[in-house]
């Protein structure tokens, strides 16, 4: 039997806002793959480790409060220092286009802004799915 894709969503900071959080959850779960959802306020070092405690391969982080270039950078530190930087993390949002180089530069694989498809984000997944599986 082939593993389930594991997926952590998660909104760090003080941003209470989950629609298109709970909305990606949901689009996941409904791809086929196991996800589990934080909920909001969370740390970067409760983000990190739950991803590792729940064993995922990715971690989605929705941010909608302008704090993405701390918050977003801060997760991947705090996975890299707890030995788990290959849980591949992927950032969405109200993000400025112009950010996502720096997100980019910091560990984040992807940015998917308002308006994204799902498919894109489902294909994103997968893409580097069967890459690490390699």
């Amino acid at each position: 039997m082939e593993k389930k894709i594991r997926i952590l969503i998660a909104k760090p900071g003080l941003d209470g806002h989950d629609r298109g959080a709970k909305f990606i959850a949901r689009a996941l779960r409904d791809a086929g793959m196991e996800v589990i959802y934080t909920g909001i306020r969370q740390t970067p070092e409760s983000i990190a480790d739950t991803a590792i405690q729940e064993d995922v391969d990715f971690v989605g982080l929705s941010l909608l409060s302008g704090a993405h270039n701390v918050l977003f950078p801060k997760v991947v530190e705090e996975l890299k220092k707890r030995g788990a930087e290959d849980i591949i993390v992927f950032g969405g949002g109200v993000i400025p286009e112009d950010d996502i180089p720096f997100l980019k530069k910091k560990g984040i694989q992807a940015v998917f802004t308002p308006g994204t498809s799902i498919n894109d984000v489902i294909d994103f997944i997968n893409d580097k799915m069967n890459g690490k599986n390699r």
